[in-house]
């Protein structure tokens, strides 16, 4: 009986395998969609260290946070949704070298090219 049930088994695992991988709840506001997080973070006005300013506004569809608004000192960025190795969302303008990383408890915005923080510590005020 066993050598019968274990060719069922495997036909099994192997359509498991085939499927898209579930969104799942790690934490309150907190998902995981395949290898990438999606924390439940606001849009609007952020406060950072060394009284930097910035405002977010954040586009979401289907519970995925994929591009974000960004003014900062003047300017109006579009930073695109990056699929970054650590799974973190990570955003990018390639025009501006501008990168916006969330982390659940505070923002970061860096200068892709040089990978500087040009404002850290930041937080929704």
């Amino acid at each position: 009986m066993t050598r019968l049930a274990l060719p069922a088994l495997a036909a099994l695992l192997l359509s498991a395998c085939a499927l898209q991988p579930p969104v799942v709840d790690t934490a309150a506001g907190i998902g995981e969609r395949g290898a990438q997080f999606e924390f439940a973070l606001p849009s609007g006005d952020y406060r950072c260290e060394r009284g930097e300013r910035l405002r977010l506004q954040r586009e979401v569809a289907n519970a995925v946070n994929h591009r974000i608004q960004l003014a900062w000192k003047g300017g109006q960025y579009q930073l695109e949704r990056d699929p970054s190795y650590s799974g973190l969302p990570r955003f990018e303008d390639t025009a501006s070298g501008l990168v916006w990383i969330d982390l659940p408890w505070k923002g970061l915005l860096l200068d892709g090219r040089t990978h500087k923080p040009l404002a850290n510590e930041c937080r929704a005020a």
